[in-house]
């Protein structure tokens, strides 16, 4: 299959952060990248040092990271189901096991409850590199120094809320290698960053059961070695390090990939 290249960003742009008063991260943010909102979905990390929110990610948006599915799925009339196996045979079933927790979960052999601190220490799955960050400029300092340079984009899904069955209309593909930076589900603001070689980000358009329209992330690891082996083989009958998998990013997470275009830097 081949998929168009995401060429005009304009047409794939968030809601931004309308703030009266600067903050010191938002102020770093417009020296690096002028004239430019902060994505919407960087919001949190404009929250004062030391205090706290609630969790971030809803029980029922968590099923927008935990739909596994092949990268041969991606195609306009697919049928997707949040949080349900779709890809085997005609048959949807819900999975049978908790999977509490965000995209770390699909990578994380040890699924038990983890703190934040253990989260951010512990070892990193194969041909992962992760960081975790705590304030704006932490991510855009990360991301920079990864890529070498400030030409960088930032995209992000934007699923309706309380809908959970799409049709897919549309794909296109945003770049390799992407480094994704998720909020993590603490009350505490912390952003993982972490690329996963091996990878292929794409944007996808859905049109939810009621018509509404929205935008997708999908991120497809074509080396699945790290990925723990019962939640692939309940998912899609699949063992690790077979075939590509892919699942659905979330609306508190960004993919950063090289912006070759001449917009401005933006988040779908």
């Amino acid at each position: 299959m081949e998929f168009a290249h995401l060429t005009v960003l304009s047409l794939f742009c968030l809601a931004f952060v309308g703030i009266t008063a600067t903050s010191p991260g938002e102020d770093y943010w417009q020296s690096i990248w002028p004239n430019t909102p902060l994505p919407k979905t960087f919001s949190d990390l404009l929250i004062p040092s030391g205090k706290t929110n609630s969790l971030p990610i809803k029980s029922e948006e968590l099923k927008q990271y935990s739909t596994l599915f092949f990268e041969h799925d991606l195609h306009p009339g697919k049928n997707f189901i949040l949080g349900n196996t779709n890809s085997v045979g005609s048959i949807i079933r819900p999975f049978t096991k908790s999977r509490q927790g965000v995209t770390d979960s699909i990578w994380l052999a040890n699924k038990e409850k983890q703190s934040l601190e253990d989260f951010c220490y512990s070892p990193t799955a194969i041909a992962e590199h992760k960081h975790c960050v705590s304030s704006l400029k932490s991510m855009i300092d990360q991301v920079i120094s990864h890529f070498g340079s400030t030409k960088i984009k930032a995209i992000s899904s934007n699923f309706a809320p309380y809908q959970d069955q799409y049709v897919l209309e549309d794909v296109k593909k945003v770049g390799d290698n992407a480094v994704m930076c998720h909020r993590l589900n603490f009350e505490k603001v912390v952003f993982n960053c972490h690329q996963v070689r091996e990878t292929t980000a794409y944007v996808v358009s859905l049109v939810a059961s009621d018509g509404t329209k929205t935008k997708a992330l999908t991120v497809c690891h074509h080396d699945t070695r790290g990925m723990n082996p019962e939640l692939l083989y309940e998912a899609l009958e699949v063992t690790p390090g077979t075939v590509p998998v892919c699942h659905f990013i979330g609306n508190k997470a960004a993919a950063w990939v090289p912006n070759h275009t001449a917009d401005n830097l933006c988040v779908m």
